[in-house]
């Protein structure tokens, strides 16, 4: 067994140990499995919600889109933290308010329940829009990290994926939601440190910035172009699109529910900032890694590492195959054990709310069933399993399309519903549908590139309001 594979197992042992040890803390309720009993620390939801958020989607994702388009990746950057700076402004202290007094778990709940009383339409729409989408999500993170496994030590995708999928039952087994905000929260130290010790060693490889800039203008002009080119609506639809992806964390139910179970709504200000003290360097880190990977690597795009595999997919090897040819065999393991386990603790507390969305909103006669909890837990990660393992879509393409319908789907109803609009169940369907509807069909035309679906997305859906009211 060589030194890579121990590191990695070594460091992986110790990630999972952590989660598994929230089991201490455990109290075999439904409210604790879904929300950890609503008192998890400022520091602790924060550090959680930018891990959970940004683990396969930067490492794999982010890092491959800037190796193909370049420097222009940054509006991306500046995009989503504005949008997200607005969620946390407007979205996530009400949700902390109205889920506690609503007493509701779950994103759909919380969009159907008012003080007049249920609309289990909404909820049973909602719960099945979660089930469904937030499972694709899952499935990318196990897919994220089951490529990272591929890349290094040469096994079939599938073993990452099982190996994934074990993860995160034993994790969702032992502590439910604590577990992944306990996990999370290690893990963001360590996808910090990866970044920055990949950087370093890169910069002595490649150089400084100046001759990254002037390695990337040789192997191709339009990778240091600040602004995209033959944009169809204009730079600043493209820059609204990206602020609009941002903001669509309103719509995330595994983002959310961070700020549901956080200690109270006067520490929300100071997760604030803890959050984005985090996630901007990150981000920064994440596209610098994606220019120094071209610079060092720029044959990713003709020569696929693996049989079959697409040439874009194979950007998304990256960071892993930079890892490999750089760093020492003890923080190759590290990386990829830090990887590997965030995306797998993103992906449990994804499939934790799809369960919810089983148990507390699909069928709520298993709503104070801790047992059902746990079979639904089962039967989600069966099914983000085999999308994994079947999905010929990459980790960033699919985490984008599941952001995108989420965001535009449970994000514009929940906003009204939180500033205390009275939506009929008509006028909440037609905006559900409507929104999810046009992410998918923006996709498919192929304007994604011009304008992030997630704006038009969210339009359709706020254009549904007028007419639902006009239509009841």
């Amino acid at each position: 067994m060589t030194t890579v594979v121990i590191s990695f197992l070594f460091f992986l042992g110790v990630f999972v140990l952590i989660g598994v040890s929230s089991a201490r803390a455990c109290k075999n309720t439904t409210d604790d499995y879904l929300l950890a009993g609503r008192n998890v620390p400022p520091w602790l939801a924060a550090l959680s919600a930018v891990a959970t958020n940004n683990s396969g989607f930067m490492f794999i994702g982010q890092i491959a889109y800037t190796y193909r388009v370049g420097i222009e990746s940054v509006w991306m950057m500046i995009g989503w933290v504005m949008g997200d700076l607005v969620a946390w402004w407007l979205v996530h202290p009400r949700v902390r308010r109205e889920s506690e007094n609503m007493e509701v778990a779950t994103v759909p709940a919380l969009i159907g329940t008012t003080k007049q009383g249920e609309k289990r339409i909404i909820i049973i729409l909602g719960g099945l829009m979660t089930f469904v989408l937030l499972g694709v999500y899952a499935a990318a993170q196990l897919k994220a990290g089951s490529t990272a496994l591929q890349t290094l030590f040469g096994w079939q995708p599938q073993i990452g994926a099982i190996i994934g999928a074990v993860i995160v039952v034993l994790y969702c087994f032992s502590g439910g939601i604590r577990a992944s905000i306990w996990t999370d929260a290690a893990q963001s130290f360590v996808m910090i440190i990866a970044m920055a010790t990949l950087l370093i060693a890169a910069s002595f490889e490649v150089g400084l910035p100046a001759d990254v800039w002037m390695n990337l203008e040789s192997q191709d002009p339009e990778l240091v172009r600040w602004f995209p080119s033959d944009l169809k609506f204009g730079f600043a639809m493209y820059l609204l699109g990206m602020t609009f992806g941002g903001f669509g964390a309103i719509g995330q139910p595994h983002i959310l529910v961070r700020f549901m179970a956080i200690r109270s709504i006067d520490e929300i200000q100071r997760a604030k900032w803890i959050y984005f003290l985090w996630f901007i360097p990150f981000f920064i880190a994440s596209i610098a890694v994606g220019l120094y990977a071209r610079a060092y690597m720029p044959d990713l795009l003709s020569i696929p590492l693996t049989e079959g595999m697409t040439a874009t997919q194979a950007t998304e090897l990256a960071m892993p195959e930079m890892a490999r040819r750089l760093l020492p065999d003890v923080l190759v393991g590290l990386t990829l054990a830090g990887l590997f386990s965030a995306t797998m603790s993103t992906a449990d507390s994804q499939i934790l709310v799809c369960s919810g969305a089983i148990t507390q909103d699909i069928n709520p006669n298993w709503k104070g069933s801790y047992v059902a909890s746990k079979l639904a837990t089962l039967a989600v990660t069966a099914l983000a399993l085999s999308v994994a393992l079947f999905a010929g879509q990459g980790v960033f393409s699919l985490v984008l399309i599941a952001w995108s319908a989420l965001g535009a789907g449970l994000g514009p109803p929940l906003l009204l519903r939180l500033f205390g609009v009275q939506l009929s169940s008509l006028t909440i369907t037609l905006m559900m549908t409507a929104g999810v509807g046009t992410v998918i069909a923006w996709n498919t035309i192929g304007y994604d590139g011009d304008v992030f679906k997630l704006l038009p997305g969210m339009a359709a859906s706020f254009l549904m309001w007028p007419i639902g009211r006009i239509l009841e």
